[in-house]
């Protein structure tokens, strides 16, 4: 996951390729609209860390509608969501104003491996190890 510090984010020169998406807005529709076609970002807002839909979006976007893109994080971003945000689909995170981005890095070290499915990888970890181990088994006969 790209992390960008709230005070190193400059405008950027491809916003009629990024499409902000509102908490309350209806990804169906966005979807059939066909509003995603050649976004390359979609920027999810947390107006408070106590608001979880934008998770929800992001799992939605590269489940359902197959986006491939970047999903970015923005609003009240903390380091203790980011994991997590990940494994719902984000790929990049804006953080809050005064969090230091090396203890946001820092994260991503303390876990190893998850037992669940996510967004990225949809198997469970015992899926992942039977699938590898029929193959390994499968090479050795």
């Amino acid at each position: 996951m790209k992390i960008i510090a709230a005070n190193a984010l400059s405008p950027s020169a491809d916003t009629e390729k990024t499409l902000v998406i509102a908490n309350d807005a209806e990804l169906a529709e966005i979807a059939a609209s066909g509003a995603l076609q050649g976004v390359e970002r979609v920027e999810l807002n947390f107006p408070k860390f106590t608001d979880g839909r934008a998770f929800s979006q992001a799992v939605l976007l590269r489940r359902r509608y197959g986006f491939a893109g970047d999903i970015r994080a923005t609003g009240d971003v903390l380091i203790d969501q980011l994991v997590q945000m990940a494994r719902s689909g984000f790929t990049s995170a804006v953080l809050a104003e005064g969090i230091d981005p090396a203890a946001a890095e820092r994260q991503f070290a303390r876990f190893s491996g998850f037992y669940q499915g996510d967004a990225l990888q949809p198997r469970p970890h015992f899926a992942r190890d039977a699938t590898a181990s029929a193959a390994t088994a499968g090479e050795s006969a």
